[in-house]
């Protein structure tokens, strides 16, 4: 160690550039061949790699999945040492991160809405990785692997994407009628989420087009837009991603983009040959074992079950929708979809209900 501090302070002393590594300095050589030629690094000591995977990892809500981290020392050692591994998850708004889990050896802990359900997942030598059960809409995001060898600390970062689908949302009173807070309130209510800007990026890639701005997750207002028309920002623009930026979170009013992943259970439909009213449709759910369907849960079997129905039914908020996964005569537009015929005050319909496996 003092031959260490030394060296660092010659090396401040001369004002020459010296590399860094987390804590420790390099020793900076010049060949003793006095030729000019370039100076040559050399570590004191093992270095730390901590490796996870580049591409990101897929899961959806009520999932199991398995974030990997592996680390090495170059060069390699069989000494034993005491590593400490830490996990976190990295805020959107780039604020304070999101402790998950920290271990030494074998004894972990997991901290606030991971508690049981975040490991430590060590099936070989040198392996840091975490396991995440029962996926829930707001794990997805990225997330920090640290290792710290004693004064050593080295991290990287997983990217968890869940499969899902993106949907926009606008409450009975009407559009624009929504602050930041409200709509996250209603997607929630709904079974989803505030959609991240990539997942709706991800939903325009794949055909969504919607010409109302709704708020996403980071404070923005947003739309997506395929076809290019006047009301929509005007025909001179590009297909993709219109903005707003970020708006007020009190003051401003918008419609929602909500995000909701795959099914726990099944939605299915249920008829009366007078129809129902919305009451008379959420008793027939209970009496079936069941609760009457939210809008994101209609949309999730849409997506990822394929359900089709050309049978209007009510949901939970008190809209009336059905999906087509194959489009025909006589069940609208001629593409795939869910469609809505609003909030209706009259009317009777039959209804959509959704069971937990």
């Amino acid at each position: 160690l003092p031959l260490l501090l030394e060296a660092t302070l010659v090396q401040l002393a001369s004002g020459s550039y010296h590399p860094f590594y987390n804590g420790f300095y390099y020793n900076h050589l010049m060949n003793d061949k006095g030729n000019g030629q370039e100076k040559v690094d050399h570590f004191n000591g093992a270095r730390l790699v901590v490796e996870t995977p580049k591409d990101p990892v897929y899961s959806s809500n009520g999932a199991n999945v398995t974030l990997p981290c592996h680390y090495q020392f170059e060069p390699d050692t069989e000494a034993k040492r005491k590593i400490r591994i830490k996990w976190s998850k990295l805020r959107d708004d780039y604020t304070k991160e999101q402790d998950v889990l920290v271990a030494i050896g074998k004894t972990y802990i997991a901290f606030g809405d991971f508690l049981g359900r975040a490991h430590l997942h060590q099936a070989s030598r040198r392996e840091a990785s975490l396991l995440l059960s029962d996926v829930r809409l707001q794990d997805g995001g990225k997330y920090r692997c640290e290792v710290i060898d004693g004064l050593e600390d080295e991290s990287d970062v997983v990217d968890l994407q869940l499969r899902g689908i993106v949907f926009p949302y606008q409450p009975p009173r009407g559009q624009y009628r929504l602050n930041f807070h409200e709509a996250e309130q209603v997607c929630q209510e709904q079974g989803a989420i505030l959609a991240t800007f990539n997942q709706l990026f991800q939903a325009w890639s794949e055909g969504l087009d919607w010409c109302n701005a709704g708020w996403l997750a980071d404070g923005t207002v947003q739309y997506p837009i395929r076809l290019p028309r006047k009301p929509c920002g005007g025909l001179h623009l590009a297909p993709g991603i219109r903005s707003y930026g970020p708006r007020h979170r009190h003051l401003h009013r918008f419609d929602a983009f909500c995000f909701s992943s795959g099914l726990r259970g099944e939605v299915f439909y249920l008829e009366h040959p007078a129809g129902m009213t919305l009451e008379e449709a959420k008793q027939s759910c209970q009496d079936a074992g069941a609760e009457i369907a939210r809008v994101g849960q209609l949309y999730s079997a849409w997506k990822f079950l394929g359900l089709d129905r050309c049978d209007a039914g009510w949901l939970a908020d008190g809209s009336v929708r059905y999906p087509i996964t194959k489009p025909r005569a006589n069940c609208g537009p001629a593409e795939p979809g869910v469609r809505s015929f609003g909030f209706p005050s009259k009317g009777r319909f039959g209804v959509f209900c959704y069971k937990e496996r």
